[in-house]
């Protein structure tokens, strides 16, 4: 009677079977941490006079304000990189090896199905697209996982999220996870985990399943899910450094609730500010003054393809800013190689190096007062991406693209 993601958990924790709401020690098989969360991670293992219990599963990835941006950012850093060399840290990505940890991870093959992974970044839930049980924890709780090799789980139950269907022209990953969130709310999977099946599923690829899996704690929930199918089988072939773990749901498993969605209904979908659920397909005209196309969320070789499918030929329109994002260094090499680089050069967006930077308002892409952005990143929260009088609002790489090109809010469909 357990759920896909509770078969993992009892699998790591040693038990036959577990319940939702059971408290449990399981053995995670990556912690991951990055340069704002990474250096508390350290403080407090440093300040505890922990050991290192396993070194091969630790990573670090420097990706939320590197290349540094100020000396406190430089710091941070200087601290991870020493920490990981100290204790033996293979897995650490710094400038030149780095990408946005929740791309990095999946294309490096550290992750993949069966995986227990925790990782001190609320979006560490992305894995799931590839069949890991994967959640984000404080860095307290990483610092006590790089010591113990255990962490404390309390067991989630589950929503079962069925897609059929086939999504038509212009609706991505990031339009499923939207309406979804539109439908039950940003606290409507609260610490529960959110289980996609379906016959619409093999519709669905590894790219889209990792925004849609990304996005799962923008309703509040614990984890996001897919079966390990073909797809990801694929996905993980010659790339993962373990052998795929497939575990799948009881015919009887228990679901607090199930959502059906027809993915040939949904249109280009947009979460207006300042909450993820707050989502429209049509709206009233909207003047923008920047675009980010990129993040752990949008920032694939599928999501960069999209956009440039849009503005090849095309400029940029006057007085607004583009900003273009790869999620890795392989996926911006694989961009320069197919020449989508040179399309967003040509049509006037600015390519940057992987980096989070403009998602948090950090770096490369801070709003000022009054200024509306479209993203293709994960939140827009009151003040997310710069002045608390600015406004986000979330979309796919399409509907980012169609607004760069007419300066307004636009569904690719209108084009």
């Amino acid at each position: 009677m357990m759920t896909m993601s509770q078969k993992i958990l009892a699998h790591k924790s040693g038990l036959d079977k577990v319940e939702a709401g059971q408290l449990i020690s399981a053995k995670p098989d990556v912690i991951l941490s990055n340069d704002i969360t990474g250096p508390v991670a350290v403080n407090e293992f440093n300040k505890a006079g922990c050991t290192m219990r396993d070194a091969s599963k630790v990573v670090m990835v420097m990706d939320h304000f590197a290349p540094n941006k100020d000396i406190k950012s430089a710091e941070n850093c200087k601290d991870c990189r020493t920490f990981c060399a100290l204790h033996g840290i293979e897995n650490f990505y710094d400038v030149g090896r780095m990408g946005i940890e929740h791309a990095l991870l999946p294309e490096k093959g550290l992750v993949g199905a069966g995986d227990l992974v925790i990782g001190a970044d609320s979006h560490t839930c992305t894995y799931g697209a590839l069949g890991a049980f994967s959640t984000g924890v404080g860095s307290t709780d990483v610092a006590a996982a790089m010591a113990s090799g255990e962490l404390w789980f309390k067991v989630p139950s589950a929503i079962k999220v069925v897609l059929t269907g086939k999504p038509q022209k212009f609706v991505c990953g990031k339009d499923v996870i939207l309406h979804l969130i539109g439908l039950i709310g940003v606290d409507g999977a609260l610490y529960k985990s959110l289980e996609f099946t379906g016959d619409g599923v093999k519709h669905i690829s590894v790219d889209d399943r990792f925004t849609i899996c990304n996005m799962a704690i923008e309703a509040g929930a614990k984890n996001g899910i897919f079966p390990v199918d073909d797809v990801a089988l694929e996905y993980m072939k010659g790339r993962f450094v373990r052998e795929p773990e497939i575990f799948e749901a009881d015919e009887d498993a228990e679901y607090d609730d199930a959502v059906e969605i027809n993915l040939s209904e949904l249109k280009p979908t947009v979460a207006f500010p300042h909450l993820p659920e707050n989502t429209k397909t049509k709206w009233e005209e909207v003047k923008i003054d920047q675009v980010v196309i990129g993040s752990c969320t949008n920032g694939h070789i599928s999501d960069l393809r999209a956009a440039a499918s849009l503005m090849k030929g095309r400029k940029v329109a006057d007085g607004v800013r583009v900003i273009v994002i790869p999620a890795t260094q392989q996926i911006y090499l694989d961009a320069l190689r197919e020449g989508l680089i040179e399309t967003f050069i040509n049509a006037g967006a600015v390519v940057s190096t992987p980096t989070c930077g403009p998602c948090l308002g950090g770096y490369m892409g801070v709003l000022a007062d009054g200024e509306k952005a479209v993203s293709t990143t994960n939140r827009n929260f009151v003040g997310r991406m710069g002045h608390t009088g600015s406004e986000i609002y979330l979309a796919s790489p399409y509907v980012a693209a169609a607004s760069a090109l007419t300066g307004y809010l636009t569904s690719p469909e209108d084009l």
